[in-house]
């Protein structure tokens, strides 16, 4: 997208602006998409940057731990439930 012509929005009573729509488009923004707003050393200027919606986010981390995870327990659910039905065992011999 070319740049160069000015996109100048309003500030509004609320202290609201609207994001130009080829622009808005282009970066992908959507209702409930976050901006990170920063002041700059020059006193009439800021930087924004589009932040992760929190979904890819996390999306982007699924699976990402297994690789760490020792080979005897490459199923974490099923590594949980012997854990749990071992302690489930201490737990009933000790009350007997």
């Amino acid at each position: 997208m070319d740049y160069s012509f000015p996109m100048i929005t309003t500030v509004t009573g609320k202290n609201q602006i609207s994001i130009p729509a080829a622009l808005a488009h282009e970066l992908g923004l959507k209702p409930g998409s976050r901006i990170d707003w920063r002041r700059t050393a020059e006193s009439d200027q800021m930087l924004c940057r589009v932040l992760p919606h929190p979904a890819e986010a996390a999306a982007g981390l699924r699976g990402a731990g297994r690789k760490h995870l020792k080979a005897e327990k490459a199923h974490p659910m099923k590594a949980l439930q012997e854990e749990r039905s071992a302690g489930d065992k201490l737990r009933k011999e000790s009350l007997e």
